[in-house]
C-alpha cells in the first residue's frame, strides 16, 4: 500500500495549507516555509504553472494520493461530461479510505487507510481492502462484525463519540451498528475547503 509516510509538518509549511490535523497544528505555531531562514524568507512570486503544481501536491497529500493514482483519477473525471474539477474531487471524496474517515470510524485519513488495509471494513457485506475503491450511492459501510470486538472500536461506541460525530449530508451514520451509506453524490462544498480544482484542471491540460 504505497502512501506518503514522510514529515507532514515540512509539506504543510510548504504548502500553505495544513494536510493533515497535526500538518494544521504545526503550521499555526510556525506559519512559514520550512529551512534555516523560514521565518525571515521573502516568497517569491511563483509562476503561473508553480500555482497550478503547488495545488496539485496540496490536493494529493491532503487525500493520501500518489501520483500514477492522481492522474487516473483526473483522467476519469475528464472523460465525464460536466465540470471536471467537480467530479475530480467527487471521485476522490468517495474513495473507501476517505469514506471511513468522513464516517468517523478514524481520526485521520492514514488511519482510515490502515484500517481498510487491515480488513477491518466490508463493503455491502464483502471485506474490502482496497483505500482506493470508489463507493457508488446506495452502498453500506461498515465496520467487519469480528473487528467489532476489538478494543478499538468497542471504544468507539462506548464512549459516545460517534452518536456526537455529525457525518457529512451525502453520508448517513448508524453509529450503533457502525455502519454508513452513500446517499449521495457529494457536492462540491462536500470536499476539503481551501483547494482551487481549476488550477489542477489547468496543470493537466497543458
Amino acid at each position: 500500500m504505497a502512501r506518503y509516510t514522510g514529515p507532514v509538518g515540512k509539506v504543510s509549511r510548504r504548502l500553505g495549507i495544513g494536510i493533515t490535523e497535526k500538518g494544521n497544528r504545526i503550521l499555526q505555531k510556525r506559519p512559514f516555509p520550512p529551512g534555516q531562514h523560514g521565518p525571515s524568507a521573502r516568497r517569491r512570486q511563483v509562476s503561473d504553472y508553480g500555482l497550478q503544481l503547488l495545488e496539485k501536491q496540496k490536493v494529493k497529500y491532503i487525500y493520501g494520493v500518489l501520483e500514477r493514482q492522481f492522474r487516473r483519477i483526473f483522467e476519469q473525471a475528464a472523460r465525464r461530461s460536466g465540470v471536471t474539477g467537480e467530479y475530480m474531487l467527487s471521485l476522490l471524496e468517495r474513495r473507501l479510505d476517505n469514506v471511513v474517515y468522513r464516517l468517523g470510524f478514524a481520526t485521520t485519513r492514514a488511519q482510515a487507510r490502515q484500517l481498510v488495509a487491515h480488513g477491518h471494513i466490508v463493503v455491502d457485506g464483502r471485506k474490502t481492502n482496497i483505500p482506493s475503491y470508489t463507493l457508488k450511492v446506495g452502498q453500506v459501510i461498515a465496520v467487519r462484525p469480528e473487528s467489532r470486538r476489538r478494543t478499538y472500536f468497542k471504544n468507539l461506541v462506548d464512549s459516545g463519540d460517534l452518536n456526537r460525530y455529525q457525518a457529512p449530508d451525502w453520508l448517513r451514520l448508524s453509529s450503533a451498528e457502525l455502519s454508513g451509506t452513500v446517499v449521495s453524490l457529494p457536492r462540491r462544498d462536500d470536499a476539503e475547503q481551501g483547494i482551487n480544482e481549476q488550477l489542477i484542471v489547468e496543470f493537466y491540460s497543458r
